[in-house]
């Protein structure tokens, strides 16, 4: 993505204490990955792309994983579940900028552009801004979508080659965000096609206005929401990667919202008069990935011992201070299905070395990524990753600990000859353990979503049947089994489940704590 198109025409240098009227300033904890959010799946991108300056067919309601219509005002689905028909809404605006103006409303026509560019290789969208459509592909999307038909203007039908249970809640996601196909097509004549990645159009509550790299992002309300107008006028995102300056800019009266404290630092927000701190048990899993393409890494046996060794009661007390507890499986406890029955392999690290021993493993230099952003899941990877260094030396392994910057951290991470092992984690997205089982750990995420790049078939046949059954209680079996799979051959080391805490100046009305990790400012007030 050229820098040139991450600046609106005209644009001028943006400061978060700038005076505006009607203003809210959120201090971000990192930088967007870009503004097109079916490229990526980090949230912080999300933050920035989807919910301010998008809207879906459905979305979730704000602060809970109810499905509600949105650029849909109503869909059905046929009796055998392989077609799905929307009905859109009418006289919905697109935004405008400097560089185009919408000659019409949007229509049936945006909603396939949006999903064919995603599911077609021969789209001269497919290809543009490196393509990596790790949503779509990760959730076996283009199996799934056999076609997309136009009924009318305003009529929309998926067919689908499977049943599939969470699909109306995966199109409330937000790789499925609506774009504008006149939009893209005016790039494309112009020769610009980046510019859906750099200067976003969408028909969400706020416009873009202008972004300065790894500095400030600046919105506005979007006069012509199909909504009600936005209670703010100005959005300005101030990208703040330090925790503690977070904190102290919330303090200064800089910032109105800031996401992701120190855990050390809550108590004390908490007896702040003029902060009100919202948490929430977190949707979340924090883990450490192993790729296990490679040796010894393909070794289940390895990985068990590795996990074995990490005093992960250690890393919630130093690391999350009280606001994590241990995890065992790769979904949270508060998600249907969770396998209760399952036992966490236990910290022993004489018994790990043994069994490295017995695979015929010795003098292991290995690398541990330490992302470089605080997340639910994790609020400070460096810390973390020096807790399993020294727990690994304990067992003869030798880490080395590297990191790089947010965006370029995700992007080499999803390597198949990655080295080393990764810190990251997932926070969910529509509330159906298929977002984390099979978009984390199914083979269509290998080089993808899947960052310990596994593919194991008897697990993969488990949740794919998972996906198209409609039972409840039948899939909750499925998962189960699942776990019990994952657990037996320990792609990750599970570490952490965390509350989310969500402090922010008492000035501010209206705002949601969301189940799935979004930071949403429609619907909220500054006083």
């Amino acid at each position: 993505m050229k820098a040139k198109f991450m600046m609106a025409a005209g644009a001028f240098a943006l400061s978060a204490s700038t005076a505006f009227a009607n203003t809210l300033v959120y201090c971000s904890e990192g930088s967007p990955e870009g503004f097109d959010p079916a490229l990526f799946t980090a949230g912080t991108t999300f933050d920035a792309s989807s919910h301010p300056i998008y809207n879906r067919l459905v979305e979730f309601e704000t602060g809970t994983t109810n499905v509600i219509p949105g650029l849909a005002e109503s869909y059905e689905a046929s009796d055998d579940g392989l077609e799905y028909t929307f009905k859109l809404r009418q006289g919905v605006k697109f935004h405008s900028s400097d560089a185009f103006t919408p000659s019409r409303d949007f229509n049936a026509d945006d909603v396939i552009f949006s999903f064919e560019r995603q599911r077609l290789d021969g789209h001269p969208y497919n290809k543009v801004s490196g393509g990596t459509w790790e949503y779509f592909d990760g959730m076996s999307m283009p199996d799934l979508v056999k076609e997309i038909v136009k009924i009318d203007d305003h009529t929309v039908k998926f067919v689908l080659s499977r049943p599939e249970a969470p699909f109306v809640a995966n199109m409330a996601m937000d790789f499925a965000s609506i774009l504008s196909a006149e939009y893209g097509e005016a790039m494309l004549a112009a020769g610009t096609p980046e510019m859906l990645n750099g200067a976003p159009i969408g028909t969400g509550p706020f416009s873009f206005v202008a972004y300065q790299k790894d500095a400030v992002i600046r919105y506005q309300a979007n006069a012509d929401y199909w909504k009600e107008k936005a209670g703010i006028d100005n959005l300005i995102f101030a990208i703040t990667p330090d925790a503690s300056v977070r904190y102290q800019k919330l303090r200064a009266g800089e910032c109105h919202v800031m996401p992701y404290p120190n855990p050390a630092d809550v108590a004390a927000m908490k007896e702040d008069s003029n902060v009100n701190v919202m948490e929430q048990e977190g949707l979340n899993v924090g883990y450490l990935a192993y790729n296990t393409t490679m040796a010894p890494f393909d070794n289940p046996a390895v990985r068990k011992a590795l996990n074995m060794a990490i005093d992960k009661q250690a890393i919630i007390d130093v690391v999350f201070q009280g606001s994590g507890q241990i995890a065992k499986n790769p979904i949270p406890p508060t998600m249907w299905s969770y396998n209760q029955a399952i036992e966490d392999d236990a910290y022993n690290p004489e018994m790990a070395k043994q069994m490295l021993a017995e695979a015929g493993v010795s003098d292991l230099d290995m690398k541990i990524w330490a992302m470089p952003v605080q997340r639910p899941y994790n609020p400070n990877a460096r810390r973390m990753a020096e807790l399993i260094q020294e727990d690994y030396s304990k067992i003869g392994v030798n880490v080395e600990i590297v990191s790089y910057e947010w965006g370029e951290y995700l992007s080499r991470s999803k390597e198949k000859n990655r080295d080393g092992a990764v810190l990251l984690g997932w926070t969910g997205d529509n509330g159906d353990p298929d977002n984390f089982l099979a978009v984390l750990l199914g083979c269509d995420g290998v080089e993808a979503s899947n960052r310990a790049q596994w593919c194991h078939q008897p697990f993969d046949d488990v949740i794919q049947k998972a996906k198209i059954v409609t039972d409840t209680a039948e899939r909750t079996k499925l998962y189960e089994e699942a776990q019990t799979i994952f657990k037996e051959q320990a792609p990750w080391a599970t570490i952490a489940h965390s509350v989310v805490y969500m402090p922010m100046s008492n000035k501010v009305q209206g705002y949601k704590v969301h189940p799935l990790g979004g930071h949403i400012f429609y619907g909220v007030t500054v006083e």
